[in-house]
């Protein structure tokens, strides 16, 4: 099975062409960034000329926004799209209207959906996740696991039979080490978080067993940590305590040398 490791354009600085060519040149698959508001085919033009995939990101709280970026996702080329679905308040039965509503713009527009596993959002524990993912078998989920272990506050137990539903319908990875206290550890180099490491590598090695046994060619792994205000920063000075283009190019290489790919 192929590894595809994307880059977020989240905290990069420079135009887009500048960052672009960065990306391309540390020899990462793709790019993963929300949609751009105009003149989508030089975007596409800007990807293929580099030799770029694309996944794409939508912000929709209800299903007219998720309509209007799936509709607008059409003019490009999009492996999937990552959607950041609903709200966290939303009763179970509204999120079961939101969820039947995205499936059928899936159906329609031939797009592959992906909702993601985000705080703030309709899947942002485990718990009702699972619920979701139960009632709706065909529902296919962006697994960004940093999220739960900062909204539940511990370390998800690797074989909790929530978590293993969250394996087998995880078609695309954040691969971003969180913690008990937040969603970011300051770097997953420093000892002080391997043991968040070695249970993220579990995580995520369950996902790909999954995808091999569903018989999946590839899987997309993006490496999303992001800039201050989830990096960790200096107090008064507010500067970030890591380097965020080293840490995602040290953990694309990680994974790569991890599962051979």
């Amino acid at each position: 099975m192929k590894l595809k490791v994307y880059k977020a354009l989240w905290g990069m600085e420079g135009s887009l062409d500048e960052q672009l060519d960065r990306i391309a040149e540390a020899g990462y698959d793709g790019v993963e960034t929300p949609l751009p508001e105009h003149n989508l085919p030089e975007f596409q033009r800007q990807l293929e000329t580099r030799g770029l995939g694309y996944i794409g990101m939508i912000f929709a709280g209800d299903v007219a926004a998720l309509d209007r970026g799936v509709a607008a996702a059409g003019e490009i080329d999009v492996k999937f799209l990552n959607i950041h679905s609903g709200a966290d308040h939303l009763p179970f039965d509204l999120g079961c209207d939101y969820f039947e509503g995205a499936l059928l713009a899936e159906g329609r527009s031939g797009i592959k959906i992906l909702h993601e596993t985000h705080r703030g959002r309709t899947l942002f524990n485990p718990w009702i996740t699972a619920a979701y993912l139960r009632k709706f078998p065909e529902l296919k989920i962006v697994a960004d696991f940093s999220h739960w272990t900062c909204v539940s506050e511990r370390l998800l137990d690797e074989h909790d039979p929530n978590m293993e539903i969250a394996y087998k319908r995880a078609h695309h990875i954040h691969g971003r080490v969180g913690h008990e206290q937040g969603p970011q550890v300051s770097d997953p180099r420093a000892p002080e978080f391997a043991y968040a490491v070695d249970r993220f590598d579990a995580y995520w090695s369950q996902i790909r067993a999954a995808h091999e046994a569903r018989g999946e060619d590839t899987l997309y792994f993006t490496p999303e940590y992001g800039p201050p205000g989830y990096m960790p920063t200096l107090p008064y000075t507010q500067q970030p305590i890591g380097d965020l283009w080293d840490i995602c190019l040290y953990s694309a290489k990680r994974i790569r040398a991890r599962w051979g790919a």
